[in-house]
């Protein structure tokens, strides 16, 4: 009888959309998802079987379930992973009605909506495939027969089984787990986890299945724990974990309606409003659900090495290995710290910090054993408030923080044990605690775990290359502890609401009081913690070239040791962020503020003209070096004022010398670019006669070319002349991805040039497409247009979301307005843009002028 594709085609989406439907009405619960998964699975199974009957599959043959579907789960909508199993290959003399069966069953599975993964081998074939392949021998470890012939499934059975070299797999699939670790930053707590790959994910749970099975130690938690590698209170934990896990991302799949693992941003708050979670005050409903991911998959990472280590130990007999007395407390068990008993917490609960200080400072000791995580595990109810106001714990912690080298390692051990959290309890607030600021791509622990390895690398040699300037300044500096707890305490306060680093502040001093942190090293960590945004806000959006500037955040440094020390937390923090947000420009705008500072510091009040004139001589010295004519640089610098002198460094300035000096006078712009002096892109000039409008069209010409400005410094000549610089780099949606920035000097030269020489009207911004993040997290866009202290120019600030032509569609405000831009400093957060302008205009003065071009200005913000 022919099959009737278009009727079980019809019956198949039907019974689907059913089971979705229930499972979308019904209570959140692991129970619902694990009914889903092994409903959807039989739904498979039944409609597979028909599809085999039908296609007339030659005797002997066997269809098997292999991989998740293997399992007898079925995500929503996971691939369906089959294998047709020949008694004899297609290709073989006189299989010649092996092959259209085959199509016809493969073809009939696409018809009806199956979305099969499918391999045809024979036995032999998959025993030679899997000796090359760990995936395919790992798939085959979780075979299932569906129909056909059970004989043919029973030899495959077999012989995998024989085939399988134990201590291969396990190596194998260990390395495989630290490269998929690496790919996911070695963290669960990313913003938009993977459910199933990241860290922590349910493929961390089926890794230990699959070693287990391997090695013949069980294929559930129960059977694991009936084994000795689990105790039932672990068991029930993974259990209860991995049905969350499912859960998340069951509904993942039904809400994305397609194979969706990650929650991405945009899907947060559905799946969070569909556990039933609401909006409060205090936390959004996606960070109610986010919070408990992170927690699941954090105890899921504990166990897991737990149950791993367990399992390595039976297979390579580890377990039996010579042990070396550490001390009454600890044994070195080869290369990993062991506890001399399994109630050593429970009969001395100073052991536990004990624990991290014996790990840090014995070299050969690599890692913690299973049984002192298990250990460790188990003593979490231990750690309660008399722990945490211990006298000894206090100067085990602070001996930890003090001892030369390891914090970074031992603060993230003593995390994912939750250890940390629970010994520092305002830490434990923010374990999990997302960040919706567009430029954190971490949590708010992991955040400062990161900052504390920033700043820890500046004591190790070997990464001296990293940050050569602070380095230097590290190597001078006697106390790195002082900077570990800063860092440590910067964002504790983070999402209680209110200003974090007041709030922080307050916390360190009282940690600085328990820990006997007394005199100036407190009061310069509780500096550090209130002010950790200070140095960044005036080199980023402040004008460094104005001695009053340098002088007030002089005042409030107040010494070069707080400096230094402010300095070194900055970049760490900034670095700590985002790999998006840090670049050598921000690192340029930092260390000129440090060093305008510390020589303000030294005693003067700085002296601009001694300044000019030292730059100036240099200047002169670059030209000469290039053996051009005497006093080239005379005509044109006649033309500029203190302001261009005080804003550019020697190097720049000789440049715009060499540049401009045969078309001083030239009615056409003059543009010339050459690769930056700091960092990627490019350093563009711009030397023509002023016109209202000509930084709007500049900013139009790098939208259009796929442009990012990171900083614009511009002037007028007392002839009229615009000297405009501006420092570039090609955006992400820029059409030269992938070509040297040398090559593209000569594009810049020529297309701006035309573009400038243009008098067509102004275009309308290009209409850049936002960010999953900014549609999921937008910012309201704000402005701030207020006199600076003198009263002679005004300074805009300008914070929202980031998409391309932003700029460019400022820049149309203030030419509509007749308003003369200064100095540009643009700061790009992640997807979040911070931009500092200096104007000047008499219009400013008006206070119609002003209203109309706030309103403008927001109105072009938020389009």
């Amino acid at each position: 009888m022919p099959l009737d594709i278009a009727a079980i085609r019809s019956q198949f989406k039907a019974d689907k959309a059913e089971l979705l439907k229930q499972f979308a009405d019904s209570r959140p619960t692991a129970a619902s998802a694990r009914a889903l998964l092994s409903h959807m699975a039989r739904l498979v199974d039944s409609t597979l079987g028909q599809l085999w009957d039908g296609c007339g599959m030659p005797k002997g043959a066997a269809l098997v379930a292999v991989g998740g579907y293997g399992r007898g789960e079925l995500f929503p909508h996971s691939d369906i992973d089959v294998l047709l199993l020949m008694p004899t290959s297609p290709s073989e003399t006189g299989a010649d009605d092996i092959a259209p069966a085959i199509e016809a069953f493969i073809s009939a599975c696409w018809d009806i909506g199956l979305e099969i993964g499918s391999s045809v081998r024979t036995v032999e074939e998959c025993v030679e495939e899997a000796g090359r392949d760990i995936t395919v021998q790992t798939a085959l470890l979780e075979s299932r027969l569906l129909c056909g012939a059970r004989p043919c499934f029973n030899a495959l059975v077999k012989a995998t089984t024989a085939q399988m070299d134990v201590a291969t797999f396990v190596r194998a699939k260990m390395l495989e787990m630290r490269q998929r670790h690496t790919k996911h930053e070695d963290t669960p707590y990313a913003l938009e986890p993977n459910c199933k790959e990241s860290p922590g994910g349910l493929r961390d749970l089926q890794v230990v299945i699959w070693l287990a099975r391997a090695a013949g130690l069980g294929r559930t938690w129960q059977e694991l724990a009936r084994n000795g590698l689990l105790t039932p209170f672990e068991a029930r934990q993974l259990q209860a974990n991995e049905g969350l896990l499912k859960l998340i991302r069951a509904r993942l799949h039904v809400i994305a309606s397609r194979r969706e693992d990650r929650l991405v941003f945009d899907l947060q708050s559905s799946v969070a409003e569909s556990f039933g979670y609401k909006n409060t005050t205090a936390l959004r409903a996606s960070e109610v659900l986010m919070r408990r991911y992170y927690w699941a998959a954090k105890a899921v990472t504990q166990l897991s090495q737990i149950l791993i280590l367990n399992i390595e130990e039976r297979i390579t007999g580890s377990q039996d290995a010579p042990m070396h007395v550490i001390d009454e407390q600890f044994l070195d068990r080869g290369g990993l710290l062991e506890v001399a008993s399994d109630d050593l917490y429970q009969k001395d609960r100073h052991a536990i910090l004990r624990t991290f200080l014996v790990l840090q400072r014995e070299d050969t000791v690599k890692g913690l054993s299973a049984r002192t995580l298990r250990a460790l595990y188990n003593a979490r109810g231990l750690m309660d408030a008399s722990f945490r106001n211990d006298p000894v714990n206090h100067a085990a912690f602070m001996d930890i923080l003090q001892e030369r080298h390891g914090q970074t390692r031992i603060l993230r051990l003593m995390n994912q044990t939750s250890v940390l959290g629970r010994y520092l309890w305002v830490f434990r607030r923010i374990v999990g605690q997302m960040q919706h600021d567009l430029f954190h791509v971490y949590t708010v622990d992991q955040h400062i775990l990161m900052v504390v390895r920033n700043v820890r690398r500046y004591f190790i040699p070997e990464h001296a290359h990293e940050y050569p300037f602070c380095t230097q300044l590290a190597s001078q500096w006697d106390k790195p502890w002082v900077l570990y707890v800063a860092a440590l305490f910067h964002d504790v306060a983070k999402g209680r609401g209110g200003d974090h680093s007041e709030l922080g502040a307050v916390e360190v001093r009282r940690f600085c009081k328990n820990h006997g942190i007394t005199g100036d090293d407190a009061k310069l960590i509780e500096y550090l913690v209130s002010e950790h945004l200070t140095m960044s806000r005036v080199a980023q959006k402040e004008d460094l070239s104005d001695p009053d500037v340098i002088q007030s955040f002089a005042r409030r440094v107040g010494n070069e040791r707080t400096l230094t020390a402010l300095y070194l937390l900055t970049v760490a923090d900034i670095r700590g962020t985002s790999p998006k947000v840090w670049n050598a420009w921000k690192g340029k705008l930092l260390e000129d503020l440090f060093k305008l500072t510390l020589r303000a510091l030294g005693g003067s009040r700085p002296h601009m003209d001694a300044e000019i004139e030292s730059r100036k001589q240099q200047a002169r010295k670059s030209l000469a070096l290039r053996s051009l004519p005497a006093d080239i640089e005379v005509a044109l610098w006649k033309t500029l004022d203190v302001g261009y002198f005080a804003r550019h460094d020697p190097a720049d300035i000789a440049w715009h010398a060499r540049s401009i000096s045969r078309y001083e006078n030239t009615p056409q712009p003059l543009v010339r670019a050459r690769l930056s002096p700091v960092g990627e892109g490019l350093q563009v000039l711009v030397y023509s006669p002023d016109q209202p409008d000509l930084f709007a069209r500049i900013c139009g010409y790098f939208d259009r070319a796929g442009f990012n400005i990171q900083d614009a410094r511009v002037h007028t000549t007392n002839t009229g002349y615009a000297l405009d610089t501006f420092q570039i780099i090609a955006g992400p949606n820029a059409r030269h991805e992938g070509v040297h920035y040398r090559d593209l000097i000569a594009l810049v030269e020529t297309q701006l040039a035309e573009a400038l020489s243009s008098d067509a009207p102004l275009h309308d911004p290009l209409k850049g497409r936002l960010s999953r993040r900014v549609k999921s997290f937008p910012i309201r866009p704000r402005i701030s247009l207020r006199p600076d202290e003198r009263g002679q120019r005004w300074l805009l600030s300008i914070s929202a979301s980031d998409r391309s032509g932003l700029l460019y569609a400022i820049a149309r405000v203030l030419a509509r307005h007749q308003i003369n831009l200064q100095l540009a400093k643009i700061d790009t957060l992640g997807e979040r843009v911070e931009d500092t302008f200096l104007l000047t205009g008499p219009t400013l003065r008006q206070d119609k002028v002003q209203l109309a071009v706030e309103t403008e200005l927001l109105e072009a913000l938020a389009a």
